[in-house]
């Protein structure tokens, strides 16, 4: 009853309210990714470019960290019993760094101890060369995305300036306004790929640390088992 009387009473004013709400809720997120001009083309292809990278090396680390747990047990049963040879085929199938390094090292049973290390050393390299491809790029996304959005803001000024110099006598604040917020709109998306970029660059750098950290234990322990042999 009270919105009726309202709306009897102050009609104009009732509508125009409607309608800036209209206006207000009209105005989505989408909408504002659109008006953010051509400088949001660049920071889409990083967001884009970001996410495939991110879960590319999410699954390629996940695979990487299937190592059986057992793997250690069953090789040093098997090369103290001297089957080295189905040791070797037993790492093979499992197709990890750490199961490629100590294949590695089982091939090399019969050399100098020294000769064994340096051998499964290498393939740790290799390994780990393969763990944080991509890495270096998702880097360079999260500090190139907030640089890209504050280009893009500056250029919205600039733009928005030349606009207002063109105008003759007094000038719209709307037209002002619209530049602005135009221009912000970059520098907006610009840090929320970064950030998300940046977030996602060091949960993946630890998950290769921790890796890292396994395939370093694993070859120790494999150097070990040489030892005593």
């Amino acid at each position: 009853m009270i919105l009726l009387q309202t709306l009897s009473a102050d009609p104009l004013s009732a509508a125009d309210s409607l309608s800036m709400g209209a206006t207000a809720e009209s105005i989505g997120l989408l909408d504002l990714l659109i008006k953010g001009g051509y400088m949001m083309i660049p920071l889409y292809l990083l967001f884009i470019l970001a996410i495939f990278i991110f879960f590319e090396r999410l699954l390629t680390l996940k695979k990487a960290s299937t190592t059986s747990s057992h793997l250690m047990d069953q090789v040093k049963v098997l090369v103290q019993s001297g089957n080295t040879e189905k040791a070797r085929i037993l790492c093979a199938s499992e197709n990890t760094p750490v199961a490629n390094m100590i294949a590695k090292g089982i091939e090399r049973i019969g050399s100098p101890l020294k000769n064994i290390e340096v051998s499964i050393e290498n393939v740790g390299k290799i390994e780990i060369y393969k763990l944080e491809k991509n890495l270096n790029l998702l880097a360079t996304v999260s500090g190139a995305a907030p640089m890209i959005g504050f280009l893009g803001t500056v250029t919205g000024m600039i733009q928005a300036f030349i606009a207002v110099a063109q105008e003759e006598g007094m000038v719209s604040p709307k037209l002002l306004s619209t530049g602005i917020y135009e221009a912000m709109i970059t520098t907006s998306a610009g840090l929320v790929v970064g950030i998300l970029a940046y977030l996602g660059y060091n949960y993946l750098v630890a998950q290769v640390s921790k890796l890292v950290h396994n395939m370093e234990y694993s070859s120790i322990e494999f150097i070990d088992l040489l030892q005593d042999k």
